[in-house]
């Protein structure tokens, strides 16, 4: 049986109504790693939530031979199977090569992770990001404004990277808009803390929304197990 990394995940709901917020997890028979996929639903009611479980568990179902472009498009399909008007934003890594292959939408962030510190993978596609990237003013707000979403998106406007660390981090924005690079690698620096000290963290220090992280220790760092981890949403 192939050996997979140590993992941990955790969400909160915040001052939010409700946690529209979902991630996933899932190794096929056979399979030589982990997908991973993390969702945040657009807006704070049950659509949202929904449309975030369901597209983060397609996500981490889909082949890992067709790719992570596929895993998105994917997602999409199951959210329009929903019915309905809710959205979310997503990223997906699926294993490769030691590392892993990435695609996202929206504002939800991948970052390697080498021990030490993360080095972020994913370019926002958010209005703030669109304007900062031609050199032009922008205004907070346009922060959370996201120009591609799960529902919304065309297979040309997904994003794509991919890292040869083992070590990776996926959040929402009410990790990663609260808290610094700096704060995220003290946090790091000790494992079993994880996921969950990011998360109560960002609460803490006053986030708004929402905060969920799902974090994968490096194979050089994580003891390698050999249980198959079944799905989480």
């Amino acid at each position: 049986m192939a050996g997979y990394p140590r993992w941990h995940t955790a969400s909160e709901q915040g001052p939010r109504e409700r946690n529209a917020d979902a991630v996933s997890a899932y190794a096929a028979a056979g399979a030589r790693g982990i997908t991973f996929a993390l969702a945040d639903g657009v807006g704070d009611d049950p659509g949202a939530g929904r449309a975030a479980q369901v597209a983060a568990a397609a996500a981490a179902r889909t082949p890992v031979e067709s790719g992570p472009v596929k895993a998105i498009l994917a997602a999409q399909q199951a959210v329009h199977r929903l019915g309905g008007t809710g959205d979310a934003v997503l990223v997906v890594a699926m294993p490769h090569a030691g590392g892993y292959r990435i695609a996202w939408v929206g504002d939800a962030r991948a970052y390697a992770w080498d021990g030490s510190m993360i080095h972020k993978l994913t370019q926002d596609h958010t209005m703030a990001e669109y304007f900062r990237s031609r050199h032009q003013p922008y205004s907070p707000r346009m922060e959370h404004l996201v120009t591609t979403s799960v529902r919304t998106t065309k297979p040309e406007e997904i994003g794509t990277t991919e890292t040869s660390s083992g070590g990776l981090l996926l959040t929402s924005d009410g990790v990663h808009k609260v808290l610094t690079p700096a704060t995220i690698d003290e946090i790091l620096a000790d494992p079993a803390r994880g996921a969950s000290a990011l998360v109560a963290t960002a609460i803490a220090l006053g986030g708004r929304d929402n905060a969920t992280a799902l974090f994968v220790e490096p194979a050089d760092v994580a003891t390698l197990v050999t249980e198959r981890f079944p799905a989480a949403a």
